[in-house]
């Protein structure tokens, strides 16, 4: 996810630092920048693809974020992580700077409680796959300055992409829809109702959604699902308790397309 978001703000013409936890992460993050880069520009971007990389600076000091005016938070959706990352990125930053968190479920006041300027701080939870996708969620909590939802929402749509803006809650408005669709279609799988093939199908023609929600699980990666399911049943109650079948497909390392294997094969695109 976050190389996805990297590579969105490249092609809109900004200068990038990602910043990961280990040279071999640093390393592997910008193979796979570059290689996204690579592909809209042979998919038609008119862009120079040497000067969108020469854009692109990945090391694993966060001194790199020292001349940034917005840092978006990407590590896994884990409450401690995040906590940890927050504080870290702003401690290298100018005042002035606004801090964004990629979650999908956990609350931003939660957050919040690690930074000194939670007024700079602010949701944008983006979508997989990140170039593709044209929503970004705009998460306002209420220790937000009153002016920031409309800059970031400029920036968004600088992006060329469609902000919308959701008060800070569990799930906020696209998890908390897109998990429990997802969730009641792997209790259909778990007793027989349907294949995941039919139940995709179901949504895809009945409803028109591009993708089904199984097929969506599988790229959005069913270890994600279940983290952002169990957030939302702390928060929500049992009616988002995670199947069985998706908490022994996580086990198995049945894990979506990252993986090879979910709800559907995916070894051929590995």
């Amino acid at each position: 996810m976050g190389g996805g978001i990297a590579h969105a703000f490249l092609l809109a013409g900004s200068a990038v630092a990602v910043v990961e936890r280990d040279a071999a992460s640093a390393e592997a993050a910008r193979e796979r920048i570059e290689k996204s880069v690579d592909t809209s520009i042979a998919r038609g971007f008119d862009g120079d693809a040497d000067a969108l990389k020469q854009a692109l600076r990945v090391g694993t000091e966060m001194g790199a974020f020292g001349d940034c005016g917005l840092v978006v938070e990407a590590v896994p959706e884990a409450l401690d992580l995040k906590l940890e990352a927050l504080g870290a990125i702003e401690r290298s930053l100018p005042d002035g700077a606004v801090i964004a968190s990629n979650t999908s479920s956990i609350p931003l006041a939660q957050l919040a409680e690690s930074l000194a300027r939670p007024a700079r701080f602010i949701g944008l939870h983006f979508f997989n796959p990140v170039p593709a996708s044209k929503l970004i969620e705009v998460v306002v909590h209420d220790g937000a300055d009153a002016a920031l939802p409309e800059t970031v929402r400029s920036w968004v749509r600088a992006l060329g992409k469609t902000p919308i803006t959701v008060s800070d809650s569990p799930g906020f408005a696209s998890s908390r829809l897109g998990v429990a669709l997802a969730l009641e279609a792997m209790r259909m799988v778990e007793q027989g109702v349907a294949s995941a093939e039919d139940i995709d199908l179901a949504m895809e023609l009945g409803y028109r959604h591009p993708t089904g929600p199984l097929k969506t699980t599988d790229i959005v990666g069913l270890d994600v699902r279940l983290g952002i399911a169990e957030q939302l049943e702390r928060d929500l109650g049992p009616g988002f308790a995670p199947p069985q079948l998706l908490r022994d497909m996580v086990a198995a390392g049945k894990l979506g397309r990252k993986s090879g294997s979910g709800f559907y094969d995916w070894s051929g695109e590995k």
